[in-house]
């Protein structure tokens, strides 16, 4: 499949069963105490230190691997306001794209607004904004995902190396990054190289074509210098004549699966999309999309139902424009699993993106880099797992025998009002000295204001007075941290509410 490439416009601005008795983790682990230390693998599983399923359910954040050397939209936002509503949103991870360029001495980042906000990035270094950005999703809860997507800003490349990066220059930065942030279990893992694609192989044993070779070759190197890190490998592009996206094909595991030396590190990660980004001969097919859960057990999904490895869907996106790519965004959800049903024991995945201006997917935000495409967000309802903790427990924390108490405020802002209607985010913070497992908060509206629709908590309405009770993902708040849900009412023109804040 030869499709343009699709972050160019960002420059510029037998049958496969579940096996059984591996599904043992359920929504009901205790999502508070996961997601400690380091992670390492368990047949399809990713376990965290204390040995507990945890689910990678992130978004890609890009822009690292542009001729910015920064992440988007900080022209615009505070990385910390972002990153705060990646994670009120119930995203819990974030895949950070990057080219090699950020690691060339004195790379600085371009189109950073330092006035009033990300004042603590003024006069850094890409790489230096890079260690705020990991230090505050680590503080927030989120980890981190560090993707090599290019090997300049220039563009992506179907090879792992090209003329000016070698392979010698790829693994010397892979392992520089291992470095800088070992001992930093924010950062989980490495996805190798993004999207590799044809003329590279699986198994053909070319080392010059061959990417599970070069693979495990990188994945040994970063894992000399931290054993602790989890190694993602894409796929390719096409096996055995066998064609599909770029770095979606793991056709070839099943035969030549990578070995690493040290166990237990290995995540193999996918890509799929739709229509928006290219056409694919299973769209039309008569039986679509019923036939797409066969599709995915072909190219990959087939590596997670046989116990192999963990899959991780490091990218899936779309518009959401054509009628196709709703059906198809709506089968693939359901086919990894949702977290109520089946807890930690699902794929991993990380949506593209949180980005508005990804030329042909959108992203999470819309073009203002504040208001959430609540449609796109609803599709990944179901499969959003529980945020990891931020750090042990502190005085009257969960270790404390003298106990606590569970106590939060709320408050109530209104992002935009256009008098027909409005759109208000309310935040609720932990003020009390131990987590919160669950919460709920009221308020009364002044007029004749009705919530039309709700994201990230469920409500109830009586008369004028609005109650609104945490999703699955976001009731459990460590203790100083905060989660958040947004609301879309009508008619517009109301007051603000005063709101309360009840520990449930």
């Amino acid at each position: 499949m030869f499709r343009t490439l699709r972050r160019a416009l960002c420059v510029a601005a037998a049958l496969l069963l579940p096996l059984a008795g591996v599904q043992s983790a359920r929504a009901d682990v205790a999502a508070e105490a996961a997601g400690g230390g380091y992670w390492h693998t368990s047949g399809r599983q990713i376990l965290d230190a204390a040995g507990q399923p945890v689910r990678i359910a992130g978004i890609n954040w890009f822009g690292f691997e542009t001729a910015n050397h920064v992440v988007h939209g900080l022209w615009a936002r505070d990385y910390k306001s972002m990153i705060d509503q990646m994670k009120s949103l119930g995203y819990n991870t974030i895949r950070m794209p990057y080219s090699d360029d950020i690691l060339k001495p004195g790379t600085m980042p371009d189109s950073i607004n330092t006035d009033g906000k990300n004042t603590d990035l003024r006069g850094l270094t890409s790489l230096q904004v890079l260690d705020r950005i990991v230090a505050y999703a680590g503080q927030s809860g989120l980890k981190i995902v560090l993707d090599r997507h290019r090997p300049d800003a220039a563009g992506q490349s179907a090879l792992w190396y090209t003329a000016s990066v070698p392979e010698s220059t790829w693994i010397t930065n892979l392992k520089a990054l291992a470095a800088r942030y070992k001992g930093n279990s924010t950062v989980i893992g490495i996805d190798l190289h993004n999207e590799p694609h044809d003329p590279a192989c699986w198994g053909c044993g070319d080392t010059s074509r061959d990417w599970r070779l070069a693979a495990q070759r990188a994945g040994n190197a970063v894992l000399s210098v931290n054993p602790e890190l989890l190694i993602m490998v894409e796929g390719v592009q096409s096996h055995n004549g066998v064609n599909g996206w770029w770095g979606g094909n793991l056709m070839g595991v099943a035969q030549y699966p990578v070995q690493l030396d040290v166990p237990d590190r290995l995540v193999y990660s996918a890509h799929d999309y739709a229509t928006s980004v290219a056409q694919q001969s299973w769209f039309s097919d008569p039986s679509f999309p019923a036939n797409m859960p066969g599709i995915w057990d072909k190219y990959w999904g087939y590596i997670f139902k046989q116990n192999i490895a963990p899959v991780w869907l490091g990218e899936f996106g779309t518009t959401l424009q054509p009628s196709v790519d709703q059906k198809w965004l709506a089968e693939l959800v359901k086919y990894l699993r949702s977290t109520s049903a089946y807890g930690a024991d699902g794929f991993h995945w990380t949506f593209w993106s949180w980005n508005p201006n990804s030329g042909d997917t959108g992203g999470i935000l819309k073009d203002d880099w504040q208001t959430v495409d609540t449609a796109k967000d609803g599709y990944l309802a179901s499969i959003k797992a529980p945020g990891f903790d931020a750090g042990g427990p502190g005085p009257g924390g969960p270790g404390d025998p003298g106990g606590g108490n569970a106590t939060c405020t709320a408050a109530y802002t209104v992002g935009s009002d256009w008098g027909g209607g409005f759109n208000a985010e309310v935040k609720v913070t932990n003020a009390g000295s131990v987590p919160l497992k669950s919460w709920k908060v009221t308020w009364t509206w002044s007029g004749s204001q009705k919530v039309t629709n709700m994201w990230n908590a469920s409500h109830t309405q009586s008369g004028a007075t609005v109650t609104a009770v945490n999703a699955a993902h976001n009731g459990s708040v460590p203790v100083g941290g905060s989660a958040s849900f947004g609301l879309g009412g009508a008619p517009g023109g109301g007051t603000v509410p005063s709101v309360s804040c009840t520990a449930t």
